[in-house]
């Protein structure tokens, strides 16, 4: 019986590394997980062993490769995007952290620039307001804390890449050095109108060219491996692309009109765009991604933390497994008496951008509970969203009737219930836990001949569930109202203001 080709996903997330095997039908054959560790060494400091990130990825394509004897035609790979590695071209070995793409350290360099009033003319080129969530900022860190790190850069001796260029690296045995254009698009390097690197930005963040990745779309054959664990040599690497973008690709919106939002860590929302226009609204411009026929432009809201603070509200109360435990706690009571917290543990992103703001929980009485303070958490994500959803509503040349949900705290129904409550529409959630791995694994399918063309993606079988609104405007009106004005109070401590 003959037995039909794979296509293997690598999906290298911030707090889990997967690896997925789909075959041509779109069904999910094997898979794997491990979790990964993240460290704080500073107030707000991230970081990664890149090290660690690669062993990850290789252990999870062992385990889930070894549970089905499938020919593999192709191997995606999607990321946490905005990280930054810089390793040495000749050992392969890193020369610092990953530093991740929620790390504030660069905020002082990026308020200078602000301060420089290069904000604008950062934004025309790149679709992206300054700020440390962008990786020019990390990598000039890194280059600056290396010996000789800039030196060596320009001589070609040290290579700077976002995690797709890592595992590619590595994946190559040190062949090939190559990043898509959308997670060159995070870097706030990439000139979104020539879609080249920037001479005047690289310049400008002090980041010599020769230490750049060639660039490419996000399918197309970037190399081939070499025997890696299970491995054989010689598979093509066929797709890279950044997580959020491959959800997007994975819900078949290949037009202007949906959008969605991917609930991890944090939370990025993004619809596509005609042509990169760019925001008035403190969202940013992006590539979605590249096909060998063209470029495909977005506008995007980056939330820094949302699943992130279910976490870290878990591991404050002393529970082993913190998101289920807060999830469960949440469960308990109607509604959060009142609370709100706002998670502005890393600053706040789009559409305020203000790096200074730091967390807060207000409403609190002498009846509140941990399970208030757990439901404010669950519910802070759904506010979040509607921030960035009404901003996007405004500027999206075409209306977005519904938002479609994707991502771990997706499967949260009380959670997507009440998205659609505060957004006052339908949201529209995949059932698939693995939207990223499965957007890369259909862009390197393309990429190889698995699937045809878009129209053969768009027939795969999908698994949705609706979620309706079910509050009356004026309810929706208060729970908002009282969101906003936590906000405000977060914002305000720094300055004093009433």
């Amino acid at each position: 019986m003959m037995t039909h080709p794979c296509v293997l996903a690598i999906d290298q997330g911030t707090t889990n590394t997967k690896a997925l095997l789909l075959d041509e039908r779109g069904e999910v054959v094997a898979r794997a997980s491990r979790r990964m560790n993240v460290s704080f060494p500073a107030p707000g400091w991230v970081e990664q062993d890149a090290e660690e990130l690669w062993t990850a990825a290789v252990e999870t394509v062992t385990a889930c490769v070894g549970d089905a004897a499938r020919p593999i035609a192709a191997i995606g790979v999607t990321n946490q995007r905005e990280s930054v590695v810089v390793w040495d071209r000749a050992s392969g070995r890193p020369v610092g952290p990953c530093i991740v793409w929620q790390c504030r350290r660069t905020a002082p360099f990026c308020a200078g620039l602000r301060a420089r009033g290069l904000d604008r003319a950062v934004q025309e080129k790149t679709g992206l307001a300054i700020d440390p969530l962008f990786s020019a900022s990390k990598a000039r860190w890194l280059l600056n804390h290396i010996p000789d790190g800039r030196a060596r850069a320009a001589d070609g001796e040290l290579c700077i890449g976002t995690v797709d260029s890592w595992l590619l690296w590595n994946l190559t045995g040190g062949a090939v050095h190559a990043c898509d254009l959308s997670n060159a698009a995070r870097t706030q390097l990439l000139n979104l109108h020539s879609l080249s690197w920037d001479a005047e930005l690289l310049d400008l963040f002090g980041i010599p060219a020769a230490a750049m990745p060639r660039l490419g779309p996000s399918s197309g054959v970037f190399g081939a491996t070499v025997p890696v664990g299970p491995l054989k040599g010689g598979i093509p690497i066929a797709s890279l692309v950044g997580d959020s973008h491959a959800a997007l690709f994975g819900h078949g919106a290949f037009a202007p009109g949906a959008v969605k939002a991917t609930y991890g860590t944090g939370t990025s929302l993004m619809t596509l765009l005609p042509s990169p226009t760019l925001s008035r609204a403190g969202l940013s411009t992006t590539v979605a991604w590249g096909l060998p026929d063209g470029t495909s432009y977005a506008l995007e809201g980056n939330i820094t933390v949302t699943g992130g603070a279910v976490d870290w509200l878990g591991q404050l109360l002393g529970h082993a497994n913190p998101a289920q435990a807060v999830a469960d706690l949440a469960a308990t009571v109607p509604d959060s008496g009142g609370v709100h917290l706002v998670p502005a543990l890393a600053g706040l992103g789009a559409p305020h951008w203000d790096a200074d703001a730091r967390g807060l929980v207000c409403g609190l009485t002498r009846g509140t509970t941990a399970a208030h303070l757990a439901r404010a958490a669950l519910d802070s994500i759904a506010f979040q969203v509607r921030d960035v959803f009404d901003a996007m509503r405004a500027e999206a040349p075409v209306p977005l009737p519904e938002l479609l949900a994707d991502g771990g705290a997706a499967g949260n129904d009380a959670l997507m219930q009440f998205q659609a409550d505060v957004l006052g529409c339908p949201v529209a959630r995949n059932r698939s836990t693995d939207l990223s791995a499965c957007g890369a694994a259909w862009l390197a399918g393309l990429a190889t001949g698995v699937w045809r063309n878009l129209d053969s993606l768009r027939q795969l079988p999908r698994a949705i569930d609706r979620f309706e609104p079910a509050i009356a405007d004026a309810a929706r009106a208060r729970l908002y109202d009282g969101w906003k004005e936590a906000v405000a109070r977060t914002r305000s401590r720094r300055t004093g203001a009433a």
